[in-house]
């Protein structure tokens, strides 16, 4: 019997950082299991350039990566998703979409890389933390053993890997 893999969304607001780093990380770092996707409430129009940098640096995907609307992901045509993880804390705030499916939703707010001020150097040390935290979620969220938790259970660990090192906020706020 083969298992269809888990469809899962990164929401964030301007979808160009945050979001886009978690979808590049769990294309990768999830390998055929998991379809990763992000999107953003009001999308800024473009991808983070030091996200990209980042990404190809550390030998992650970055092609067909785009800053966009989540309700893309909110019609009858798109994918129906398992998981919808918030990544920033404006997002877990909003209203959400009606997502198909009833996919599970959990908050993993880190603090935003694009919003870091100073050097450049500063600045990409913001996209290196986001992603080592991002990385450390991702990872904590591939080896739970889907089969054998309830949709009850699930929740809570999904949620438990929200409030991790590195967490923006104490919020347990949904999707």
């Amino acid at each position: 019997m083969t298992i269809r893999p888990f469809n899962v969304l990164f929401l964030c607001t301007g979808n160009s950082a945050r979001s886009i780093l978690a979808e590049s990380v769990l294309r990768k770092d999830g390998g055929d299991r998991f379809n990763a996707y992000s999107a953003g409430s009001h999308p800024k129009g473009a991808v983070h350039p030091m996200a990209l940098k980042l990404l190809v640096e550390m030998d992650y995907p970055t092609d067909g990566l785009r800053s966009k609307n989540w309700d893309e992901f909110a019609v009858p045509r798109a994918p129906v998703m398992d998981f919808v993880f918030t990544v920033c804390d404006d997002a877990a705030g909003e209203m959400c979409p009606v997502w198909p499916g009833r996919p599970i939703t959990a908050h993993w707010g880190i603090v935003d890389p694009a919003a870091a001020e100073g050097a450049d150097w500063e600045r990409e040390r913001a996209f290196v933390t986001a992603l080592r935290y991002m990385k450390q979620r991702i990872a904590a969220f591939t080896a739970l053993p889907f089969e054998g938790l309830e949709r009850a259970s699930l929740t809570a660990k999904l949620r438990e890997i929200g409030h991790a090192e590195g967490a923006s906020s104490p919020r347990s706020n949904v999707a």
